[in-house]
């Protein structure tokens, strides 16, 4: 109509109906890396299948309609008795149901599985971050559970199991199920060693009756979740099942949900145990030894979902800017622009590179071998601490290459920024990260070797690299009261690690810029502060989705 006011100009187009996998080359890249020849067309054509799913229009809504309609308890029934359970919005099960579908929760019986879920659980991420926490829980179970030959025969299969089965009933008369966590109590926090939780031995052995409260559960309709209680031989971890093998329900007291900053999806409760009956899972007493590789497993997911916000927010940022105009030109050609989301396409390689060669150490470690066993005892935690403290700023950073319309909901860019925070205060916050590396440093040297070992294959490829590595040595070198500046010390192995894994694997312009910026001093403080001189525009280009 002429005369119009309501013409839409100027806008970048929705960015839908692309491959979220094939789009990502730092991706696509490390997932071939990783992967046997054998496995690669394989998994190459299934991981495409589940780009094509995340970048589909339709998932994207339903990730939305998530995120907008969190779950609801019910506490009771009609008529009053006591129910606990947790109503969540149709687009949550569909998404669960593809997740569980898509392998998210196998890993363990299949070979490259690690590496295959890794790319899976990052691009599953960028849809919608709250239906993976049950995802993560489900898959990191499993080496707990195989501390018990019998527990882990009845309870692997169902929990690798790729029916998503939302009924609560007996998990004997499930085709799969899926698990949840409680460690947290409210006068413990990390420290799990404070917990009060009780558990009373039961006639039957191995069982056990629960009293006391968990200040955080994860995932809190599952049908199963290990947590950890205090028997007589001290603290304990425990299978607590949601509905007992007669088909009664078990005493899982929901008193509420956690009204959270992001992860809105997630239903995370408090609960009390009161009666709760429980199988003992490992040895009394080695409750942590017992749970601590499903803490491993879900920190190395921390990372990996941090990544896939990191991608995601990066996505949006580079498609708006290719298409948006500003004084005379796309913004994406404008150079203190192009700066900003180099910087910000660095920051994203440097998490995923790492994050995919953690998951392959798993496969090799799975296969025996002790080496890469060794380097994620040092590895998974810090980089868990540094990717999870680079997402925020990323996330944020990438809102604002949207301007006005990156603070409007719409965007899904504020979604993006709530859920940024989430995975650095996850399974330990940043301060417990990194007295877990001093941890290793100090009692398990085969840890620090095989950092060397990793991170000296890119020695002499890199003058600032080389200068980095060095610096590292005269830290480690010293590690008498190292707490006060354990921070600044888990940051420097994680840089370096990025630095030389973007040295060897990477393209030349990105390992360039990532060296002269985070090794060599060349950047400041702020994103969009890199050395002018380099080929930003690569940079860039190689972060742009392809629809």
């Amino acid at each position: 109509m002429a005369g119009s006011t309501h013409t839409v100009t100027n806008q970048a187009p929705p960015l839908t109906g692309y491959d979220v996998f094939t789009a990502d080359r730092a991706l696509t890249e490390a997932v071939e890396r990783h992967l046997a020849p054998r496995l690669r067309t394989e998994a190459l054509a299934e991981l495409s299948g589940l780009g094509r799913g995340c970048g589909s229009l339709q998932t994207q809504e339903w990730g939305a309609r998530a995120n907008d309609n969190p779950p609801v308890l019910r506490t009771h029934d009609r008529y009053g008795h006591r129910v606990d359970e947790v109503d969540f919005h149709p687009a949550w099960h569909r998404l669960l149901g593809k997740g569980v579908s898509a392998g998210l929760t196998d890993a363990w019986s299949r070979p490259g599985g690690h590496v295959r879920r890794a790319a899976g659980f990052l691009m599953w991420t960028q849809v919608d971050a709250g239906n993976c926490c049950p995802l993560s829980m489900t898959h990191a179970a499993v080496p707990a559970l195989r501390t018990d030959p019998d527990l882990a025969a009845e309870w692997e299969p169902r929990l690798t199991s790729r029916v998503y089965d939302r009924e609560l009933r007996p998990a004997h008369l499930k085709a799969g199920a899926l698990f949840g966590m409680g460690m947290t109590e409210k006068q413990g926090g990390s420290d799990v060693r404070a917990n009060t939780t009780s558990a009373r031995p039961l006639a039957e052995d191995g069982t056990y009756e629960l009293t006391g409260h968990k200040w955080f559960c994860s995932a809190p309709m599952s049908d199963g979740f290990l947590v950890l209680a205090r028997a007589p031989g001290g603290l304990t971890c425990f299978l607590v099942p949601r509905v007992l093998a007669d088909g009664t329900r078990n005493v899982f007291l929901i008193q509420r949900l956690k009204d959270k900053l992001g992860n809105r999806s997630n239903a995370s409760a408090e609960v009390e145990f009161a009666g709760t009956w429980a199988r003992r899972v490992g040895e009394e007493g080695r409750g942590v030894p017992t749970i601590i590789d499903m803490v491993a497993a879900t920190r190395l997911d921390c990372v990996l979902g941090s990544a896939g916000l990191m991608r995601q927010a990066v996505t949006q940022a580079v498609h708006h800017c290719a298409y948006r105009e500003a004084f005379g030109g796309k913004l994406v050609d404008k150079p203190l622009m192009r700066n900003v989301l180099a910087d910000l396409a660095l920051e994203s390689e440097a998490a995923t590179t790492p994050a995919l060669r953690l998951a392959a150490a798993y496969d090799a470690a799975q296969a025996g071998d002790e080496g890469e066993r060794a380097l994620l005892r040092l590895v998974v935690p810090a980089a868990k601490y540094w990717v999870t403290k680079r997402c925020a700023p990323v996330a944020v950073e990438a809102a604002e290459c949207l301007g006005g319309n990156g603070y409007v909901e719409e965007s899904g860019l504020p979604r993006l920024v709530r859920e940024s925070p989430l995975n650095s205060i996850w399974e330990g916050a940043g301060n417990v990260q990194a007295l877990d590396v001093l941890r290793a440093l100090g009692r398990e040297p085969q840890a620090l070797d095989a950092y060397l070992t990793e991170v000296g294959r890119a020695r002499g490829a890199d003058h600032r690299l080389d200068g980095a590595i060095r610096g590292l040595l005269t830290e480690l070198a010293d590690l008498e009261a190292a707490e006060g500046r354990a921070r600044r010390l888990v940051e420097r192995l994680a840089l370096v690690f990025q630095g030389a894994l973007l040295v060897r694997y990477a393209p030349p312009e990105v390992a360039d810029a990532f060296c002269a910026s985070r090794l060599g001093g060349d950047g400041g403080a702020a994103f969009g502060t890199l050395p002018p001189t380099l080929d930003l525009a690569s940079v860039v280009e190689r972060a742009r989705p392809v629809a």
